[in-house]
């Protein structure tokens, strides 16, 4: 099947399986390897995209799905050599070890201050809960998200 998805402002153009999901065309069709793959079910949320504006886990959708759609990934974040403020906001709260779940924890992040610029901490909680991490214990993902809420 033929899709075009629009990744980071590039539209791509690839004849794909109809079963291949989201998270293969970003990593092996297009070279996009930011987004990780780490459990494939759907619960770790190392491979969460932002499909159309709504937060998704790419490993749960197929790429015949995301036809014609906008995708953002957290290569799509920065601008150039820039670190969004939240992008800062985990190197300077140390809010990354093994980094496997930092690209879904920024993405997840990232979909939460775009809708609610003011999360109270149960919000910003709430809006991790779909990311596993396995090495900081999750205290500084949550202060580097709430220092730059505003």
């Amino acid at each position: 099947m033929n899709v075009a998805v629009t990744v980071n402002g590039t539209v791509y153009e690839r004849d794909v399986e109809a079963r291949k999901l989201l998270i293969h065309f970003l990593r092996d069709d297009i070279d996009l390897t930011g987004s990780h793959i780490g459990c494939d079910t759907g619960n770790c949320g190392a491979c969460s995209v932002i499909l159309d504006g709504t937060l998704v886990k790419s490993c749960m959708v197929l790429a015949v799905q995301a036809n014609g759609s906008k995708v953002e990934t957290v290569e799509g974040l920065a601008d150039g050599e820039q670190l969004t403020a939240l992008q800062q906001a985990f190197t300077d709260h140390h809010a990354l070890q093994c980094g496997y779940c930092t690209p879904g924890m920024l993405m997840s992040a990232t979909s939460l201050l775009r809708s609610n610029p003011s999360p109270s901490d149960e919000e910003i909680r709430k809006a991790l809960q779909g990311n596993i991490c396995r090495c900081t214990g999750y205290w500084n993902i949550f202060e580097a998200v709430k220092s730059v809420a505003r």
